[in-house]
């Protein structure tokens, strides 16, 4: 498992990141890496790790596709099974300012002044605008899947009847890591806007061999 790569990366593009995190067990790890201006998903990582192993991880691939593209990306892990504290820990990480760490304004806050949180909440009233933005953008092919896993995941997800409601998840058996930082991702799309300031000269490696736009490989 780990990365999975369908095209190079070019210069110039914009990127937004969804993350779902892991607290172990049969869980996954998985982030859809997509980008803004070609609407597909090149980059996908999905591993059964947990998220402190996933963190440095998602960072060494930010800081390459800032290297390659000169483009902060936007990166938002989930809150849930300690997205949070590896928010915070990405946030550290990132020195140099190579890409974005989303912030989300808790639900009822409209004024600026409201504090902000790190990362993707995902409740029980933002996960069925996420699956439905995601499936409406599926539906009308407005987004290109080139990654088999995730395929197979949109295939084994199914709606069920809970006590109180109609819920859509994964099957028996199946898992729903990719759908989720899937949907993230394409939240991002929507909300994140490429950034406008000037890139700082100094951050960017001079090293980098332009023409390999490969993050993996």
């Amino acid at each position: 498992m780990g990365f999975r790569q369908y095209r190079s990366i070019d210069e110039g593009e914009f990127f937004v990141v969804g993350v779902d995190t892991s607290a172990g067990g049969l869980d996954y790890c998985a982030a859809q890496f997509l980008s803004v201006d070609n609407l597909d998903v090149p980059l996908v990582y999905h591993d059964a790790s947990l998220a402190t192993e996933m963190t440095p991880v998602i960072f060494n691939a930010l800081e390459k596709i800032f290297d390659i593209t000169r483009i902060p990306p936007v990166a938002a892990f989930e809150r849930n099974n300690g997205g949070l504290f590896e928010m915070e820990r990405l946030a550290s990480l990132n020195r140099d300012s190579k890409f974005k760490v989303y912030q989300t304004r808790p639900a009822g806050n409209v004024n600026n002044e409201a504090p902000k949180m790190l990362g993707w909440n995902t409740t029980s009233a933002s996960r069925p605008k996420m699956q439905a933005d995601l499936k409406q953008a599926i539906d009308q092919k407005l987004l290109r899947i080139y990654d088999k896993e995730t395929i197979e995941e949109l295939f084994a997800f199914i709606i069920v009847q809970t006590s109180s409601a109609w819920k859509a998840t994964a099957e028996q058996g199946a898992h729903d890591d990719l759908i989720m930082s899937l949907a993230i991702s394409w939240q991002l799309q929507q909300t994140e806007t490429r950034p406008s300031r000037s890139i700082n000269k100094m951050i960017v490696n001079r090293n980098v061999n332009r023409k390999k736009t490969w993050i993996i490989g």
